[in-house]
């Protein structure tokens, strides 16, 4: 199910790897309607690591809810599931396949955290970003000159008959002049 207003969207679904990328998707396209394209990879990457944290870690189901805000500035990206552990970040070796997700999640947002929920049983793990609309294309500059504007020159068109043109003169030469 999603609902979403005007700056406020909300996502619930099964934490499944089929549904992560629609996910994903759902992100990106919200980000774009808030004209938040330069925010589109980074919340992208978030939500990707803290739904596949509520795969591999929520007991006892895997139902969540992914809650974007935009609000004084900022974009809060939350997933929120109904296992009360708080997660916390490892430092795996250097040839451990996982456990960097939080990190990845520390990285690429300028704060994050968990709380438990103040409604019930679970948690919600968030991040946010600094929210700056897409750039658009910068106004060209109008340029005030105090000397006089000079029409350009007219376009002459030049036909060259070859017949006329003696051989050894080469045809560069006798474009750019005209008939006396």
């Amino acid at each position: 199910m999603i609902s979403h207003s005007r700056r406020h969207c909300v996502v619930e679904l099964q934490a499944l790897p089929s549904r992560i990328g629609q996910i994903r998707r759902i992100v990106s396209a919200q980000l774009r309607h808030w004209q938040l394209d330069p925010l589109i990879d980074r919340a992208a990457l978030g939500v990707t690591e803290l739904l596949s944290n509520v795969h591999r870690h929520a007991q006892p189901d895997k139902t969540c809810t992914v809650e974007i805000e935009l609000r004084l500035g900022r974009l809060t990206v939350s997933v929120i599931d109904s296992d009360p552990r708080l997660p916390v970040p490892q430092t795996p070796g250097a040839l451990e396949t996982c456990g960097r997700g939080l990190a990845l999640v520390a990285a690429v947002s300028e704060a994050w955290g968990a709380r438990h929920r103040s409604d019930g049983p679970g948690k919600a793990v968030w991040f946010s970003l600094r929210a700056a609309p897409a750039p658009q294309a910068p106004p060209q500059p109008v340029r005030i000159s105090s000397k006089p504007v000079r029409e350009p020159a007219r376009a002459v068109s030049v036909a060259v008959d070859p017949e006329a043109v003696p051989a050894p003169l080469p045809v560069a030469a006798a474009v750019g002049t005209r008939p006396g």
